[in-house]
């Protein structure tokens, strides 16, 4: 006798792993590793402090006309 299948098993198996692939595939893309994401995080962080330490407070800074 053939093996008995529950077939909402296999069509949610079957979505799940049409997911996986596209997501592979999105990753492959679109994706940036971890390192990645956060060396950026850590450059724009850097970039910010810098732009803030450039600011102009209190007496320095310029009269508005």
């Amino acid at each position: 006798m053939a093996e008995i299948v529950n077939l909402r098993r296999v069509r949610k198996q079957k979505a799940r792993d049409d997911a996986a692939r596209t997501a592979e595939q999105n990753r492959i893309s679109f994706g940036l590793s971890k390192a990645e994401r956060s060396l950026a995080k850590a450059e724009r962080d850097s970039a910010g402090r810098k732009l803030d330490g450039h600011r102009l407070d209190g007496d320095d800074a310029p009269d508005k006309p």
